[in-house]
């Protein structure tokens, strides 16, 4: 199932990176949003030294040829991979995870 962008996703994106600068962490560490060339869009979104650093993420995808996306936590490090319309749906994957209650 696609994840749906509600239309605040930069704000959301935004406010998360702020939370995590501390002085410190924003010059190791931050939020890479760029293009592929198959087209689409990365994501990459550092979390080592946050919160989520050590919450497990369960990998999610849906490979619909047209609107196409991908997400996984590796290496401490958010990667989320999609289609030209999936830029909202990638921040949003990680936002629902960012912000869901800890068990």
């Amino acid at each position: 199932m696609t994840p749906t962008a509600t239309g605040t996703e930069l704000q959301e994106i935004q406010r998360w990176y702020a939370e995590q600068c501390d002085g410190d962490w924003e010059h190791s560490y931050g939020v890479q949003i760029g293009t592929l060339d198959n087209p689409g869009w990365s994501v990459d979104i550092d979390l080592a030294d946050t919160d989520l650093e050590i919450r497990p993420f369960e990998e999610a995808s849906d490979m619909v040829p047209e609107d196409w996306w991908m997400c996984k936590v590796r290496d401490a490090q958010f990667q989320g991979r999609g289609s030209p319309a999936m830029l909202g749906a990638l921040l949003r994957v990680f936002l629902n995870w960012a912000y869901a209650p800890s068990n």
